[in-house]
């Protein structure tokens, strides 16, 4: 029996192909999204809403990593929302129609800088 790699005697596929470029994995952010149609749907006006109540909800899986907030759908109810991101239309209808965007002081730095 021979070794896993072992290719009867050509180029083993592993060597192939070329080992240079970039890679973007060790910079690239993941986070949890939820749109703004779902906080509509979701939560009463004046609520706080947070990566902890949609995991309570059943709308993110876990807390591990950050939550970001799309601006997929109608917003007309008046939330305070703390996620690690929001895109630009989130936040604008979110503070449209009087709430809040915060970010907590953990993922402010969550980014890497484009220096290291």
């Amino acid at each position: 029996m021979s070794r896993p790699s072992y290719a009867g005697g050509a180029t083993p596929f592993s060597r192939r192909f070329p080992k240079r470029g970039f890679s973007n994995a060790g910079f690239r952010v993941e986070y949890y999204v939820a749109n703004v149609r779902d906080l509509e749907k979701h939560f009463a006006n004046g609520a706080t809403v947070d990566i902890a109540t949609l995991v309570k909800l059943g709308l993110v899986p876990n807390a591990k990593i950050g939550l970001k907030i799309l601006g997929t759908g109608d917003l007309t109810k008046k939330l305070n929302v703390i996620a690690a991101a929001f895109s630009a239309t989130a936040k604008a209808k979110i503070e449209a129609v009087g709430g809040t965007c915060n970010i907590p002081a953990k993922h402010t730095s969550a980014k890497p800088s484009a220096a290291s």
